[in-house]
């Protein structure tokens, strides 16, 4: 059940929030009507800052079940030895993960945060199926308004432009990281 989200095609996956999201038929206006929560239905996507908010939500949902394989490998990677000798020196299982397990997963941690930056800066079915970039211009990213002015400007250069930018800033994303892991390799 955890994998479901990664594996499950995004588009699919925002299907089913933009669904659920939907101001007329979503089933989380529906559960909030009949717990007396809303007195009538709310559009969560007609207002810019709700609309962006909620498009965090789905990327943060459809990037757990990868941060977790990646925390899970982290943890596998604990060597057990140094885990008995903090329990027979009477270390708190606070103490075992503030100075044994957090700095052991620090690595993993930072695999996948440069990943899922990496992945939500480039969010395009999640941003274009659920709001497509709107309200307005609103909520769109440089992909999604890259699509829009080749497609619906026909605007080709600008648009490869905006992909070139694109790819540069993601470059200096891949580039920071490959330092910070250098630097975490001499450190350790």
């Amino acid at each position: 059940a955890v994998i479901i989200p990664w594996a499950a095609s995004l588009v699919m996956t925002s299907t089913v929030w933009k669904w659920i999201l939907d101001a007329y038929y979503g089933v989380l206006n529906e559960i909030a009507m009949d717990l007396h929560l809303l007195k009538e239905p709310i559009d969560w996507l007609a207002n810019t800052k709700q609309s962006f908010a909620w498009l965090m939500v789905v990327a943060v949902f459809v990037s757990i079940p990868f941060t977790s394989f990646v925390i899970l490998a982290g943890l596998s990677t604990v060597p057990h030895d140094i885990m008995e000798a903090s329990k027979v020196d009477g270390a708190s299982p606070w103490k075992n993960y503030r100075h044994i397990i957090f700095p052991l997963l620090r690595p993993s941690l930072f695999v996948a945060a440069v990943i899922n930056l990496i992945n939500v800066f480039n969010s395009f079915p999640i941003i274009w199926i659920i709001t497509m970039g709107g309200p307005g211009y609103e909520t769109d990213t440089t992909t999604t308004l890259a699509y829009k002015i080749s497609f619906r400007d026909q605007d080709v250069g600008q648009s490869a432009s905006m992909a070139a930018i694109n790819f540069a800033i993601i470059l200096v994303f891949i580039a920071l990281f490959l330092k910070a892991s250098k630097n975490q390799e001499r450190s350790s």
